[in-house]
C-alpha cells in the first residue's frame, strides 16, 4: 500500500506545490519495489475524513493520476488504485488514465454503514462505466464483509452469501479484512470466505510476518502496508529492510 499524503481539498493539505506529495509517494514505492513487493496499490489515505464517492472533487482524481503515472514509468510492477471512501468510479477513471492493471472497491455489492454515511454497492453503475470508457482490462479487486463497516443492514445474510454476491456481481477477485485498517482476518472466516468463491483470494489487512503463514493457507496473496512502515503505523514511511525481510519470508512460503 502507498498511502498517499493528503491532496488537495483534504483537510490535512497545507497548501502550495503538490509535489511534496507525489514525491512522498515515489520514495514509499521504491522501497518497496527494491524490497522485492509484486505490486503496488496508490491510495487516498491522507484525505481523512474521507468523503463519499459523490462527494469527491475533480482535484482528488488528478492528483491520483499524476502520482499513478509518475509510479508506473517508474517501476515495472502491476499498480492498483483505491480511492476512498468507495469512490469506484474516480478510481476507474485514474486507472484509465494512468494505465494502472485493477482498483480496490471496498464495498462492491450490499450495502452498509460506514464511517462516512449510509454507502450502497458500486458495482452495477461501476461495470456499465467501465464498459463506456473502454476499461474492461481494469480488473475489480472487491472486498467482503467489509472493513470500518456495520453489517447490520445484511445481517441477515451469511459472509459465505456475502462473498458469493461479490463474485455474482463481477468482481475478480476478493479481499478479506479484519474490521479496521490494520487488524488481522479471523483464519475461521478466511477460510469459509475461500470456500465460497472460486475467485483469487487477497488478505486485506493485519498482515505480517507472524501470521502470513497461516494466511497462505487459506488465500492466494495479501494486501500488506502498515506492517511495512518504520512505525508500524499507516503514515510513516515505509522501511525497505522490513519489505526485504518479508519478501524473504513469503518466498520461503512459495518455495
Amino acid at each position: 500500500m502507498v498511502h498517499c499524503p493528503a491532496f488537495p481539498g483534504a483537510p490535512g493539505f497545507e497548501g502550495g506545490p503538490v509535489e511534496p506529495v507525489y514525491d512522498r509517494a515515489l520514495r514509499d514505492a521504491e522501497a518497496y519495489v527494491r524490497g522485492g513487493i509484486d505490486g503496488l496499490i496508490i491510495e487516498n489515505h491522507g484525505d481523512i475524513p474521507f468523503l463519499k464517492p459523490g462527494e469527491i472533487g475533480p482535484e482528488t482524481a488528478a492528483a491520483m493520476a499524476v502520482v499513478t503515472e509518475r509510479v508506473r514509468r517508474a517501476f515495472d510492477v502491476p499498480i492498483g488504485i483505491n480511492v476512498l471512501a468507495n469512490a469506484a468510479i474516480p478510481a476507474l477513471a485514474v486507472a484509465k488514465a494512468a494505465g494502472a492493471a485493477f482498483v480496490r472497491v471496498n464495498q462492491w455489492a450490499n450495502a452498509y454503514v460506514a464511517n462516512e454515511g449510509f454507502i450502497e454497492g458500486e458495482a452495477a453503475r461501476v461495470l456499465r462505466y467501465r464498459a463506456a470508457i473502454g476499461a474492461k482490462d481494469v480488473m475489480i479487486f472487491a472486498d467482503t464483509h467489509v472493513k470500518h463497516g456495520a453489517h447490520a443492514i445484511v445481517a441477515d445474510r451469511s459472509v459465505a452469501e456475502l462473498t458469493r454476491d461479490v463474485e455474482f456481481f463481477g468482481a475478480d477477485a476478493v479481499i478479506a479484512t479484519g474490521q479496521r485498517t490494520g487488524d488481522p482476518v479471523d483464519f475461521d472466516e478466511l477460510a469459509m470466505i475461500g470456500r465460497s468463491t472460486g475467485l483469487a483470494l487477497l488478505v486485506g489487512s493485519g498482515v505480517t510476518d507472524g501470521n502470513i503463514e497461516g494466511i497462505f493457507r487459506h488465500a492466494d496473496g495479501v494486501i500488506i502496508g502498515s506492517f511495512l512502515k518504520a512505525g508500524g503505523v499507516w503514515w510513516d514511511p515505509v522501511d525497505q529492510a522490513k519489505v526485504s525481510a518479508f519478501m524473504r519470508q513469503v518466498a520461503a512460503l512459495r518455495a
